[in-house]
């Protein structure tokens, strides 16, 4: 039987973790501090910690040099209700087999510390250098703490990131945080747009030229790719990329080397691969304008960014922050009126963080160094996709399924009208759109049903049964 550690200060938790492991069969002991949980270490060996980060006296990420002394390789998974970009690179480094952001699903939990248990180990252990301070990406949200937590995973490591997200939610900002904790962190970070480069110039000024090899090559030219030696390039708007240049960039992708232009010999790179696009690359990937190869190459490490949309919760941090930026007078005292936030949680913000950020900027120069009033920010930018009665928008597709719906109701006998089993029109309706729903709402939250039931606003037993009733459990 294994023997799990509990260490957290909230006994509910503590109480359902416990049942729900102990149901499992794995024998489980609480604690709820780092020192009660040090003590009940000293008694036995454990096979696994689950440790809380916040806790009365030390801390759980302090606390996790004396656990790993006291219990040598016992994977430690660390949990959280205030996650963050910092605490996830901590815990990582710090050897955390790994993160769960409360409220987290049980399941997921259970699958999490059975996982680390057949694992017989410990984390990578600490990283050697210090992260720095970085850029910072602002938000408490369940979205961003997970995209922490993928930041904190992949930057210690060495493989290409593709990130996703439409414009505006910070894809370059994503980039320069796995940069920034990284062991490469000391060198050069290079964002590149290749798509914006000439297209006779683009192969030379990537993979650099030899003197002569052109009209005015009048001397040997390292490109960029080879002056960020030991840094982190990043190759944004990858889905505007033209094929030519595709079957370039995979070969230094894949190969670690470029071949200037007029040169047959290749020369080695020393660089991490990091690329950004807002397009839907499996659609130009089925239209032929995205090579498979490339995409597969670029996507060991997917990462999506979420539209502000979809955290809106963090949007008042966001404006807090924003507005010091404009007017650090402001310091820590920075507070919006309840007008204005209902206002700004009422826009659609199509143009993501950098539409709110502007409009912060241009509300603090209008208000004059005062609050910030709902008229002061600019007007909503509103999406292009317009629904007219002939549009493809949500309005008009939903308003040509009902009358599809009615003309096929139209045709039935009153006898299958009057059938008390035969569904309604509201009920093939729900059919039609809940699933999915259900499904993206789950692929965002990571299949982590009790966030995921939080963002729907219904209750986690209702999700269930939706899940059932549509066969999606």
């Amino acid at each position: 039987m294994s023997r799990v550690l509990i260490v957290d200060d909230e006994a509910s938790i503590c109480w359902a973790f416990g049942e729900f492991l102990g149901d499992l069969g794995h024998e489980v002991a609480v604690a709820s501090s780092a020192e009660e949980g040090l003590d009940a270490a000293r008694g036995g060996p454990f096979d696994a910690v689950v440790l809380d980060v916040r806790l009365p006296g030390m801390d759980g990420l302090a606390a996790m040099g004396a656990f790993r002394e006291r219990l040598g390789g016992a994977p430690i998974i660390i949990i959280t209700a205030f996650g963050s970009l910092d605490t996830a690179v901590r815990a990582m480094e710090a050897g955390a087999f790994d993160y769960l952001v409360k409220p987290f699903d049980l399941d997921q939990a259970g699958a999490v510390v059975t996982r680390a248990m057949e694992s017989g180990a410990a984390g990578a252990g600490p990283a050697k250098a210090d992260s720095g301070a970085g850029p910072r990406l602002v938000g408490s949200s369940p979205p961003m703490q997970a995209l922490f937590k993928q930041i904190a995973l992949v930057a210690a490591t060495d493989v290409p990131v593709l990130i996703t997200g439409e414009s505006g939610t910070g894809k370059e900002l994503v980039a320069r945080a796995i940069h920034q904790n990284s062991p490469r962190r000391a060198r050069t970070f290079l964002p590149i747009t290749p798509a914006a480069l000439s297209p006779g110039l683009v192969e030379g000024e990537l993979f650099g030229h030899m003197r002569g090899s052109f009209t005015g090559a009048s001397q040997d030219r390292k490109g960029l790719l080879e002056l960020a030696a030991g840094g982190t390039v990043l190759l944004d708007e990858i889905g505007d990329v033209p094929l030519g240049m595709q079957v370039k960039l995979l070969r230094a992708i894949e190969h670690r080397e470029v071949t200037p232009v007029g040169d047959a010999r290749p020369r080695p790179i020393d660089v991490r691969f990091l690329a950004a696009t807002n397009r839907p690359l499996p659609k130009l990937m089925a239209d032929g304008h995205f090579r498979e190869d490339l995409f597969f190459r670029l996507s060991v490490f997917p990462i999506h960014i979420p539209p502000l949309r979809d955290r809106l919760e963090d949007l008042p941090e966001l404006a807090r922050h924003f507005l010091k930026e404009v007017d650090p007078r402001q310091g820590g005292d920075v507070a919006l009126r309840d007008d204005t936030r209902a206002e700004m949680m009422r826009r659609p913000w199509t143009g993501n963080v950098r539409e709110l950020r502007n409009a912060i900027e241009r509300a603090a120069i209008v208000a004059r160094g005062g609050p910030i009033l709902p008229e002061h920010l600019p007007p909503p930018i509103l999406s292009t996709a317009e629904d007219g009665p002939g549009g493809d928008g949500l309005d008009a597709r939903i308003a040509r399924w009902t009358d599809a719906a009615l003309n096929e109701a139209a045709g039935t006998t009153e006898e299958d009208a009057e059938d008390p089993n035969a569904e309604s029109l509201y009920d093939r309706f729900l059919a039609q759109v809940e699933p999915p729903m259900l499904r993206a709402v789950l692929r965002r939250e990571s299949n982590n049903k009790a966030v995921a039931a939080q963002r729907i606003g219904i209750h986690r037993s209702t999700l269930r049964q939706k899940l059932r009733k549509y066969g999606l459990d």
